[in-house]
């Protein structure tokens, strides 16, 4: 699991941090006016905030560690004594300070909140797709914070009666957050295991309920990760984490009825770089147990229709061997980055291979699809008849349907789709014979559009494009360009906007970027968005390294020690976009979350000059210390993207732009910081040091602002649609604000 999940460009600003569940701190009773600020001369040289609320000043605290030579002198790391009176009264006093800067904002917000409304089908119902003898949806109520799960049985088609599986409204009667998490529908449709998260904490209880009364069975299981039903649909296989770690380290078969004390641990990864998931082959006949660390996988395997028997090793691990497995007939296909040839560099983009399933490992591997330097194979799915790659080639993904029987380029073809910049995504396709592959397509212009692919004719139904009231798609336009690093290299960046603009280097920007992982961002639609597009602001992604847009090659470019690439990228891109015209110099803001947020705390301390206003969603921005604790969650398993540094020459690498060492006495922009007590990828504290250190030290009097859910609320912010709609209008009103935009421009 990624600890610094990726915010796609569909929920730009969506992660919110609102709601204070303690009682806050009196608000200071002056607040700002809320006027925008009057164009500067340079972005972080914005006019100083009006006088007013007085902003909370964390006490210093100094503690020291000792590296490799080095003093690191951390004067907040006391925020980190989680539920003490002394640190939430601290975090009270930023929500508060908070809400008095914005209060002027509200009508704005309101006023935007109702925009967004009016572009959402409240009530709707998502295409049903397929599973044994019933066909699963869910849908939404207005009015509803949560969609329901529901089902329908084959037979009786339309009219047959309706089957609610989970309301998750329900449950929120009695609960501030509700995540749902792992989900299985036994083979038989009589039983279905869901996981319940209700802190936001990511740690999900496994619940098994009997479909046929509608009751849950007493079994539970804690911190399950993943599961998988057995054919005999008793047998459940799950993975669950470590109580502190959050690492995935163990798989347990379970007999449902039994006390959990006598489930069977299957297998145990101890090395603290991998993590653990289950899951069934296409076919149905196999579950597989993937042991994934950063660079390096291995698989194991036993037939769904005997539980009991022992995993099968497909090939054993080797450093920086990547592969994944799926089932047809008597074969395993396999996608793997292994050299075609012993001594030949490894295959970044992947090959495909296949081996006879009674003998899986690498000995036996042929291939069928080579290495090709331009595309990466990014997943496959097997039919029956046909088989279907996602493919990634200059930054879009691509669906190539193949001959199961062959799983060659020879005979395959591409789905040809409707527009030059899109997004695809994979449907649920549960049906082993089915006749046709479900996927949803949408861009930036177009909502969300699911189609069936119907290979033998090579027929493209239209299924369902998501109804968005008050939007017309020819009143907009999304382009392509390239922008040119420092060394030359061509950097994707999509843009939306209103159609009729010209790059006159007047207009208003937002940039969004993420760049880690190998995690590719691609133009999404969002509804939302268009309040900012409809006021003029054109808004953007920087496709930088680090990311996956233009394969894994994209990804090694971008992290461990070519990680500054990442950052220089986006700096690149921002006087790239400035140079075409596309925006105007002093009227720039950048957003990012997660791992996003590292890239805003990197680039603010390299060149606060080029930015108005940033959006830093629960950043992951105190990088050296966090790397240097190895009982937080996910630390050891990002030793592989980020470096370990109790290694010297990757701590000063580390060091060169970890956010929070890098903070220095100079003018930043206007910052907003959002977070979540209960975030277990981000912890609180990161954000809480950050605001603490940059308050301290900046020499502007620009806003810095500190929202903080403390409510039970993760790493997206709070679970409702609705209360995620309300944070979205919130920052895009500061965000306008902040860039001098009001309804007239």
């Amino acid at each position: 699991m990624i600890r610094r999940t990726p915010f796609v460009f569909a929920l730009l600003v969506v992660l919110g941090c609102s709601g204070e569940g303690l009682p806050p701190a009196p608000a200071p009773t002056t607040s700002p006016p809320s006027a925008p600020p009057p164009a500067a001369t340079s972005a972080a040289a914005e006019t100083p905030a009006p006088k007013g609320p007085v902003a909370p000043i964390a006490k210093k605290e100094p503690h020291v560690t000792k590296i490799h030579g080095v003093e690191l002198v951390d004067d907040y790391a006391w925020l980190r004594k989680k539920d003490t009176p002394e640190v939430l009264a601290y975090l009270r006093a930023e929500n508060a300070y908070t809400e008095a800067m914005t209060a002027g904002l509200a009508p704005a917000k309101e006023r935007i909140y109702g925009e967004m409304l009016s572009r959402l089908k409240e009530s709707d119902e998502e295409v049903p797709f397929r599973e044994g003898a019933y066909v699963y949806y869910t849908r939404t109520e207005k009015g509803k914070q949560y969609p329901f799960y529901c089902r329908k049985p084959v037979k009786g088609g339309d009219k047959a009666p309706e089957e609610i599986l989970i309301d998750l409204n329900e449950i929120a009667k009695t609960e501030k957050f509700v995540g749902l998490g792992p989900l299985a529908v036994s083979e038989d449709g009589h039983l279905l295991a869901y996981g319940l998260d209700t802190t936001g904490f990511r740690q999900f209880v496994l619940h098994v309920r009997d479909l046929r009364t509608g009751k849950d069975l007493a079994d539970r299981i804690e911190r399950v990760t993943s599961v998988v039903f057995a054919k005999d649909g008793k047998t459940l296989l799950s993975t669950v984490e470590d109580p502190v770690t959050k690492r995935s380290h163990k798989v347990f078969r379970h007999n449902l009825g039994e006390d959990a004390a006598k489930d069977v641990l299957l297998y145990e990864e101890k090395d603290e770089r991998f993590r653990l998931f289950a899951k069934r082959s296409s076919s149905k006949k196999l579950i597989f147990v993937e042991s994934n660390s950063m660079t390096t996988s291995e698989v194991r395997f036993l037939p769904a229709d005997k539980p009991q028997a022992p995993l099968t090793l497909v090939e054993p691990r080797a450093q920086d061997h990547e592969y994944d497995v799926d089932h047809h007939g008597d074969e395993l296909v396999i996608r793997t980055n292994s050299p075609a040839k012993p001594g030949e560099a490894k295959s970044t983009n992947f090959r495909l291979v296949v081996a006879k399933v009674s003998s899986p490992g690498r000995a036996s591997w042929k291939e069928t699809i080579p290495h090709r330097k331009d595309v990466m194979i990014e997943s496959i799915q097997l039919f029956s008849t046909f088989a279907v790659a996602f493919e990634r080639e200059d930054g879009l993904r691509q669906i190539r349907v193949l001959d199961p029987k062959k799983l060659a380029l020879d005979g395959s073809h591409r789905i040809a789709l409707p527009e030059p910049i899109f997004t695809l995504r994979a449907g649920e396709n549960r049906e082993f014979d089915a006749s046709f592959y479900r996927f949803r397509f949408e861009s930036p212009t177009t909502p969300s559009t699911v189609y069936d692919y119907e290979p033998k004719k090579r027929a493209l139904v239209l299924k369902k494009r998501t109804e968005v009231p008050n939007y017309d798609s020819s009143r907009y336009e999304s382009k392509r360009v390239h922008a040119t690093a420092k060394d030359g290299t061509k950097i994707p960046v999509s843009l939306l906007f209103k159609k009729g603009t010209n790059p006159d280097g007047k207009h208003p920007l937002f940039l969004y970027g993420y760049g880690s992982y190998g995690a590719p961002l691609f133009p999404m639609f969002s509804a939302p968005t268009f309040s900012l597009v409809d006021r003029g602001v054109v808004c953007a992604i920087a496709h930088i390294r680090g990311g996956g847009e233009l394969g894994e090659t994209w990804h090694e470019a971008g992290r461990m020690k070519t990680k500054m690439n990442t950052f220089t990228d986006f700096v690149d891109v921002t006087e790239g976009l400035v140079q075409m015209g596309w925006a105007a110099k002093d009227r720039i803001a950048i957003q990012g979350g997660s791992a996003g947020g590292l890239l805003m705390g990197a680039v603010l301390n390299m060149r606060p000059d080029l930015y108005r206003a940033a959006i830093a969603d629960v950043p992951f921005v105190d990088v050296i210390n966090t790397m240097l604790d190895e009982s937080l969650p996910l630390t050891v398993e990002e030793f592989e993207e980020w470096g370990n540094p109790k290694k010297k020459d990757e701590f000063e690498y580390i060091l060169r732009y970890s956010p929070y060492e890098n903070v220095a006495k100079k003018a930043y922009p206007s910052i907003l910081v959002n977070t979540s007590y209960n975030d277990s990828q981000v912890m609180y504290w990161e954000p809480a040091k950050w605001v603490a250190k940059l308050r301290a030290m900046k020499t502007d009097t620009n806003p810095l602002l500190l929202r903080i859910h403390l409510d039970p609320a993760g790493h997206g912010g709070k679970s409702g649609r609705y209360e995620r709609m309300q944070e979205m209008a919130f920052k895009y009103a500061w965000l306008l604000d902040r860039l001098g935009v009001t309804d007239g421009t």
